[in-house]
């Protein structure tokens, strides 16, 4: 199952290598992630994806903040956040076949966004499923596909809608949900609720000493001469 997190990390050199080295720990895949600045200052917005069981996503949430450059992590769903995607396809095209495929990407919805003697650049946005579409129609009719780029998942959670609304997206009603005091990131578990960790050889975060590790580097290449 692919879980959607939203954290907000310390803007600081070395945060992504130790969120991937935390993913990496807890053997965990990262299908994606996309990294930017946020709305608060020296804080930077993490979107990950990661494939894990279905019961997991506390216990990831709750490795998340065991990072002490953790702020805040939100775990969202299809139903409870607005999730897109942006992709940029370069495709090969020639004056025979550009017509056709300006008209593939008006069903799509993509825009034309370079336009150059043997190619033809798209730029979609939408849900994966959606430019997975699009991908495999151009495939299925024989279009040469130079490149392609994908930001992988953005996500934010949607505002505060009446019952009806959230029923109609397929989000569980809650008694309080709706409250305009709900805040966006839910509270931070108890330290109680973290350990133990459930998955396996997973440990806290190590400091890497890079002089300690040069020393031993030269020692290790002394005895080999």
């Amino acid at each position: 199952m692919l879980h959607t997190f939203v954290a907000l990390v310390s803007d600081k050199p070395g945060v992504l290598t130790r969120v991937a080295s935390l993913f990496r720990r807890l053997n965990l895949n990262i299908v994606s992630l996309t990294v930017g600045e946020s709305e608060r200052p020296e804080t930077s917005r993490m979107t990950i994806v990661c494939e894990a069981p279905e019961t997991a996503a506390h216990r990831i949430r709750a490795s998340l903040y065991k990072l002490e450059i953790t702020i805040d992590v939100d775990e969202v769903g299809r139903s409870e956040a607005v999730i897109r995607e942006l992709c940029l396809i370069k495709v090969a095209a020639g004056p025979k076949t550009r017509s056709a495929i300006f008209e593939l990407a008006n069903v799509f919805r993509a825009r034309v966004v370079d336009l150059a003697p043997e190619s033809i650049m798209l730029e979609m946005t939408g849900a994966a499923s959606k430019i997975e579409g699009l991908l495999q129609v151009l495939k299925e009719s024989d279009y040469e596909i130079l490149e392609v780029s994908r930001t992988g998942r953005m996500a934010m959670r949607r505002g505060h809608h009446t019952t009806k609304v959230l029923k109609a997206l397929g989000t569980p009603t809650r008694d309080n949900f709706t409250s305009h005091d709900q805040p966006d990131y839910p509270n931070k578990p108890d330290p109680e609720s973290i350990l133990p960790n459930e998955f396996p050889n997973v440990h806290e975060e190590e400091e890497y000493d890079i002089t300690e590790a040069a020393e031993e580097h030269n020692a290790d290449h002394g005895e080999e001469a």
